[in-house]
């Protein structure tokens, strides 16, 4: 079974169409670059498989399920940007995550945020904005789950801290798991990837093996990027 599934996947705005009849299959074991330029659908992709968006059309489908209250249990979602109460503490969003993930490994997540050096009785309102991004990341990674929806992970952070994001994606993910990165910044990400698709306009233009697709184009996931979206 394909850890997700997508059948004609449409979804409109009043008259604009985010999405527009999207079929594909992401089995697990994967690292999956979801790429495309801002207003391609990336997030609205994203928030479908993670029950925040309604299709209008089609169906998508996470481990044989619509996407709801089951499937939240085995998506691990970060968002682009915070939606933790900033006036917690580290240990207070552990607690949290605890209280809400059956599949949270708190002792992965504090091996992490100990490797990061973040102070435990700090408020999330007092960090920078590299240290929130880094600290979602670990609560999202410590879960033990089916699949991971990661939306710009490395949007406006500097290239020391998407480094430290991109090795911690590599080293604590389920490998039985299936890892959505959503991103335009291709070049950072390409040699982490399993696999890719394009996203133009809410149409996928191309999807496939990165290694097939290097290989067949005789050049990198990057370069092929810019000539597929050149402006």
């Amino acid at each position: 079974m394909a850890r997700i599934e997508l059948n004609d996947l449409t979804k409109e705005f009043g008259s604009i169409t985010a999405l527009d009849s999207v079929s594909l299959q992401l089995e697990k074991g994967q690292i999956v670059g979801l790429l495309g330029p801002n207003g391609s659908g990336k997030t609205t992709l994203i928030k479908i498989l993670n029950g925040l968006l309604t299709p209008t059309a089609g169906k998508a489908l996470i481990s044989g399920m619509e996407p709801g209250v089951e499937t939240r249990k085995v998506v691990a979602f970060l968002p682009d940007r915070n939606a933790l109460p900033e006036y917690m503490t580290t240990t207070q969003l552990m607690d949290m995550y605890q209280d809400f993930f059956a599949d949270f490994n708190r002792e992965k997540a504090e091996n992490m945020i100990a490797d990061l050096g973040i102070d435990m009785k700090q408020q999330m309102k007092n960090m920078s904005k590299g240290t929130k991004e880094k600290l979602q990341l670990c609560l999202v990674m410590a879960r033990e789950a089916e699949v991971y929806l990661l939306d710009e992970p490395i949007g406006g952070v500097d290239p020391a801290t998407r480094d430290y994001i991109l090795r911690t994606i590599i080293s604590n993910y389920n490998e039985d798991a299936v890892v959505v990165i959503s991103t335009h910044l291709i070049s950072d990400v390409e040699s982490v990837l399993d696999d890719v698709i394009f996203l133009k306009e809410g149409r996928v233009v191309l999807h496939g093996p990165a290694d097939e697709i290097r290989e067949e184009k005789g050049e990198s996931i990057d370069l092929l990027f810019r000539e597929v979206f050149r402006c």
